[in-house]
Parts: C-alpha cells; structure tokens; sequence
C-alpha cells in the first residue's frame, strides 16, 4: 500500500487543527509516532528507503513538527537511522541482530506468559482465544488482520505480566524484529494460530509453567522458520 495525498481530513488533522494546549500536541506527536511504528511493522514504510517528510506528514495529516518530534523518537527508539547523506531510513537488521532479539523475546515473554497465567482476567484470555480461533476456523486472514490480533496477544499477555518495563522492551523487540521480515509468513498462519492457542489455553487454565512453554515454543519456531526462509535468499 503506497502513501498516498488523502482527499478528505484525517482525524490527525482535525485533532491538529483543535490542537490549542501542549497537552494536545503531545497527542499528536504520540499518534503520528505510533502510526509510523504500524507502517513499519506492516512494511508501509520499507527499510532501507528514505522516508520523505513531506510525504509522511500529507499522509499522516499533521504539520512538519508533530511529525519531526515522532521521527526523532523513531531515532531514539533504534526504529530509524540517519544515513551519511542525512536521510532518514528504517534499518535491516542483520541475520545475528534478528537472532539476538528472539533470544531476548523468547526469555521475557516466556516470563510474561507464564505471569500471565496468573493474573490475566478469565474473560480477557477468553476473548483473546475466542479471536485466534475464528482465524483458525476461517484458515484466512489479511496481513493487517493478522497483525493486528498478533500485536493484541503479544501486548495483552505482555502487559498482564504486571510488569511495565517487561512489557515495553517486548513492544519493542517485537517491531524490531518485524523490520527484518515485514511481508509476514502466509505459511505460517495455521501453526501460529494453533501454537497461539496453546499460549492462551495454558493462560485460562492458570498453569504458568505451561503458557511459559507454549510461548518459548512458538517463538523458536517462527525464528526457525525465518531464518530458513532468509538462508533460501
């Protein structure tokens, strides 16, 4: 999907043209800056291709500095890079860097799941379950559809942990490792549901020991398979 000049107002920029205190600028800088971090992890914006401020803020209808205070934040955060030649690009991350992030995640998020197991309300877990296996049932579902529920598991399960600085270094080590393979697995769709199902399963029995399994187990296999498909380029 190409970045195209919208024809009609944005909600960012109707809320920027009623932007009146800091308070509403920080909104503004926050949902551009998350909006960029979807487009990333949905390859919108591609790494390794400069991003064009004058495009990005036309697409994400809001002004030059609501939209320079987010890309620095992507800076910050390690989502962009400044190349020698100043441009703003979304950096590839190497073969190693992506095998140090699943390390990273399936340690944290085995705890997270495991945490989970005994504090996530039995309706949220349910509800979670309850879309999984819709996917499952249907065997189909969109890139934007599929990222949106990974992203709700992975987050809700994270945040349920309790722990805030766990759940945000998983945020981020999830984006990161989604610039190194934005088009997705297709293949992968069936056995993620099921090994997501596992994950939650374990979650609305209570067992933490189980869930911390599940969820170990599912990320080995996306890494393995990964970088199968990347050792075939």
């Amino acid at each position: 999907m190409s970045i195209t000049h919208a024809m009609e107002p944005s909600s960012l920029q109707l809320r920027q043209a009623a932007a009146a205190s800091p308070a509403d600028a920080r909104d503004l800088v926050e949902e551009a800056y998350s909006t960029m971090l979807d487009m990333i992890q949905l390859g919108k914006l591609p790494i390794n291709r400069p991003l064009q401020e004058r495009t990005l803020a036309s697409a994400l209808g809001v002004s030059r500095t609501p939209l320079r205070e987010a890309m620095s934040r992507l800076i910050g955060a390690g989502f962009a890079v400044r190349t020698a030649r100043g441009q703003l690009i979304v950096p590839e991350p190497s073969l190693r860097q992506y095998l140090e992030i699943f390390q990273m995640r399936v340690l944290l998020e085995g705890d997270a799941a495991a945490a989970a197991a005994t504090r996530m309300p039995p309706a949220e877990a349910a509800a979670l379950l309850q879309q999984v296996e819709e996917i499952r049932r249907r065997q189909h579902a969109t890139h934007e559809e599929n990222h949106r529920v990974d992203n709700l598991l992975h987050d809700s399960i994270a945040r349920a942990s309790g722990n805030r600085l766990m759940a945000q270094a998983i945020h981020d080590l999830r984006i990161k490792a989604r610039c190194f393979d934005q088009n997705g697995a297709p293949e992968r769709l069936i056995p993620g549901c099921d090994e997501h199902i596992a994950v939650l399963q374990a979650i609305v029995n209570r067992n933490p020991e189980a869930a911390r399994a599940a969820m170990q187990a599912h990320l080995s296999n996306v890494r393995v398979g990964l970088v199968a498909r990347h050792t075939e380029i």
